[in-house]
């Protein structure tokens, strides 16, 4: 059972917005080559998914859940919960066609006048400090995005016309690594922002939340870009199951 104990994270602020997570977990997880969604894969005795929670639920135990899952699994979650007796309360909804539709789906439980996160569930490496750090930030900015920068070197290349598996590079084009930045999540937002932002058509060019918001062009609201973590890794193949395992223990 998990046992929390009321904090107010704005270290005595007045904390006027209820706070909201929304964590979207509503894939498949084919990569991982295995039946299971990788969301309920498990590392030392815990579904990924249930990691992901208590980070959050041990940062901030007054937070609202919106956790988004595959309509096929919402049992299984159901199930799962019952049976590690994980108390923690949320409210499921079912993912849509892409994570932009899982998100639109999951702002319908989510009021106005509320901060709102927008997660990945199978990111459950993250410290509780990111996590208030964000919160705190979003008291007063409307939308933050933490991010880490580019380590490697980049090269701006194209697929080679004749043999598919090489690529080639492109004339007259160079990318600064200097300039460039991985966004991660949590991505915080005041929620009226981002429910009005989510009222735009889908569109291919929407990669996470903050290019919804950016796109939506809404006056007043421009996005802090914070300092994110190294090791707030999302797990989307077998490679990056044995980062997590090593650092959270198998």
């Amino acid at each position: 059972m998990l046992i929390l104990t009321p904090v107010n994270i704005c270290g005595g602020m007045e904390d006027s917005r209820k706070k909201y997570l929304i964590l979207v977990a509503g894939g498949s997880g084919t990569r991982m080559g295995g039946k299971m969604p990788k969301q309920f894969l498990e590392i030392s005795g815990k579904a990924i998914l249930h990691h992901t929670i208590d980070r959050f639920t041990g940062a901030v135990p007054d937070l609202r859940l919106v956790v988004v899952l595959p309509e096929e699994w919402m049992q299984y979650w159901r199930d799962y919960c019952y049976a590690r007796n994980l108390i923690v309360r949320q409210v499921l909804v079912p993912g849509g066609i892409t994570r932009f539709h899982s998100v639109r789906n999951a702002l319908e439980k989510v009021p106005d006048g509320a901060v709102v996160a927008v997660h990945d569930g199978v990111r459950p490496l993250l410290s509780a400090d990111l996590i208030i750090r964000l919160f705190l930030r979003a008291e007063s900015a409307p939308a933050v995005v933490p991010v880490v920068p580019v380590v490697d070197t980049l090269k701006v290349l194209r697929r080679s016309e004749e043999n598919a598996a090489d690529y080639e590079p492109v004339p007259g084009e160079s990318a600064d690594r200097s300039r460039l930045f991985g966004a991660q999540t949590p991505q915080v937002f005041h929620s009226e922002v981002l429910r009005k932002a989510y009222s735009l058509p889908y569109s291919t060019a929407f990669t996470d939340d903050a290019s919804v918001v950016e796109s939506a062009g809404l006056e007043g609201v421009g996005i802090v870009y914070t300092e994110g973590e190294k090791y707030n890794i999302k797990i989307t193949a077998p490679d990056d199951i044995i980062i997590a395992r090593a650092l959270i223990g198998t």
